[in-house]
């Protein structure tokens, strides 16, 4: 279970010095610290249940999220999620794993998310067509749509079986809120295939 410095120390308040307490718990494996202020009571918890506890707002996406669908074929370590109006990439290396954060357009950031609970954790996570539009957002405007297609069969690996089964009308809506080129392409190709 994720906890805060905070609640630690409440919790801990009939002790002398709280802090020194908790400090003595970390050390002898009875809290993990994630970041500074967070603690995990778990040390096998998954990291991507934990993302969203790290940096946020934030939902898991771009390549934790396509490889969590079977989208792409490569196992990702990193887990990624999408924040907004940060400004800048957000790394963080912890006992969990890697997480790494960056923007999406504040339009496009509540979109195509859903809440999953898994046991006493919920995180967020981006459906299979968000998670595609906000890894194509990252990329340099494609010429056209062949192009595009070479990218996602070829670069990223996606089957064109697996293409097939997104829903292009979540994409037509997404595009709006992104404000590129290759989330257009990326409707225009989705009915065509």
């Amino acid at each position: 279970m994720i906890k805060t410095t905070a609640m630690l120390l409440e919790e801990l308040s009939e002790y002398g010095s709280p802090k020194s307490k908790l400090s003595r718990m970390a050390k002898s494996g009875e809290y993990f610290p994630i970041t500074k202020g967070i603690y995990e009571t778990n040390p096998h918890t998954p990291a991507y249940l934990l993302a969203g506890s790290i940096y946020g707002p934030s939902y898991i996406s771009f390549e934790y999220a396509l490889s969590f669908y079977g989208l792409i074929p490569e196992a990702v370590y990193t887990v990624t999620s999408a924040t907004f109006e940060k400004k800048k990439k957000k790394k963080f290396e912890t006992a969990f794993g890697t997480f790494s954060y960056r923007d999406v357009p504040s339009k496009a950031f509540p979109l195509g998310i859903r809440l999953v609970q898994e046991g006493e954790y919920f995180y967020r996570i981006a459906e299979p067509e968000k998670a595609l539009c906000d890894q194509l957002y990252t990329i340099s405007p494609l010429g056209n749509t062949k192009e595009l297609f070479r990218l996602l069969t070829e670069s990223l690996r996606i089957e064109e079986s697996e293409l097939k089964k997104l829903d292009a009308s979540k994409v037509c809506a997404y595009s709006a809120a992104y404000h590129t080129t290759n989330i257009k392409k990326l409707y225009s190709l989705m009915r065509r295939i």
